[in-house]
């Protein structure tokens, strides 16, 4: 055999040899403990930059708002305190365009329209232009470069342009009822699941909206109602974890995953804290889900466990001859 000819089986070969790996990972669905987060807190925010989960914000017992921030590195399993978010709130959302984390709006008591950004390389915070609506209980995702933020205590939609420092009115959410909700894309669409009225039920609401058009569609109901739990996206597909029934009730442990192609919903393997208003990140297809609280109002956990989803990020060969990575996004570009 030509030396060619033998290079280009041993470059297949690795490319096959990677995709099965990926195949032989498939449907993992494992859970282990990891690192404790330093500061037990709930109702926060996290978002996910160079494979570095930074978590934001949050409550540390009933209405006790922190500004905190605390960034975990899942290859080493630690964590690192970073400068402090300029304002003190809980129930924000967060989002990351262009490597910068945007903290937007939370509150329960008074809620708050303030839009500050994180630099995670200079550690530094800037204030940017406020929300024309104040609210809590959001749901923030960026879809090229442009982050809408949903509902909360209003079905308002805005969406703000990082580039620009500006915000526009988008189409309400189809429904009042959107407090707790939580939200990922998938191929450009963002998806929002659970939420409803503070302190009332729980819902099993799915709603895409599609930021080209402007437009809502009712999806698959989630199979169990909850306020408050973190969804994210690892491949195709979104996992729903954690929440409560009741927004005053005890923590839930459940897992839901959903398939957007086929707008169907699996049940996978618990997690092995029950939690509400938790909060997870993505790297290398697994899930870290962070904090929360196993009651009303507290008592808050430290508590870090990792899922694997058994996705792991196609590789293959670029022009250069090196291997290159297709990595799965999570909650701050759903």
């Amino acid at each position: 055999m030509k030396p060619q000819k033998v290079i280009i089986c041993l470059l297949i070969g690795i490319v096959l040899g990677v995709n099965m790996a990926n195949v032989s990972l498939a449907a993992k669905d494992s859970w282990a403990k990891r690192s404790d987060m330093p500061t037990a807190r709930y109702v926060c925010s996290a978002s996910e930059v160079d494979s570095i989960i930074y978590v934001i914000g949050g409550a540390v017992g009933g209405d006790s708002n922190i500004a905190v921030v605390e960034a975990y590195d899942p290859v080493t399993d630690t964590w690192e305190s970073k400068s402090d978010m300029p304002t003190l709130r809980a129930l924000l959302s967060t989002s990351v365009v262009d490597g910068i984390i945007y903290a937007i709006g939370g509150g329960w008591g008074p809620v708050f329209s303030n839009v500050e950004a994180y630099d995670p390389v200079m550690d530094t915070w800037t204030k940017k232009t406020d929300m024309p609506t104040s609210r809590g209980g959001l749901a923030a995702s960026a879809v090229n470069g442009i982050i809408y933020v949903i509902g909360g205590s209003t079905p308002v939609v805005e969406a703000y342009d990082p580039k620009i420092d500006t915000w526009a009115k988008k189409a309400n959410f189809p429904i009042h009822a959107s407090w707790g909700l939580s939200a990922s894309v998938v191929d450009g669409i963002i998806y929002t699941v659970g939420g409803g009225e503070a302190f009332v039920a729980g819902s099993s609401n799915v709603f895409a909206y599609n930021p080209k058009t402007d437009t809502w569609t009712r999806k698959a109901d989630m199979p169990t109602p909850r306020f408050g739990p973190c969804a994210c996206t690892v491949g195709k597909f979104i996992y729903a974890i954690g929440g409560a029934a009741v927004s005053g009730g005890p923590g839930l442990s459940t897992v839901e995953v959903y398939n957007p192609a086929r707008d169907t919903w699996a049940t996978k393997t618990a997690m092995p804290t029950s939690r509400k208003g938790p909060v997870c990140g993505v790297v290398d297809g697994k899930i870290y889900v962070i904090g929360g609280a196993d009651l009303a109002l507290g008592p808050v956990i430290s508590t870090v466990e990792e899922y694997d989803t058994g996705f792991r990020p196609s590789k293959s060969i670029n022009s250069s001859g090196k291997l290159s990575t297709a990595w799965g996004k999570m909650k701050s570009d759903r």
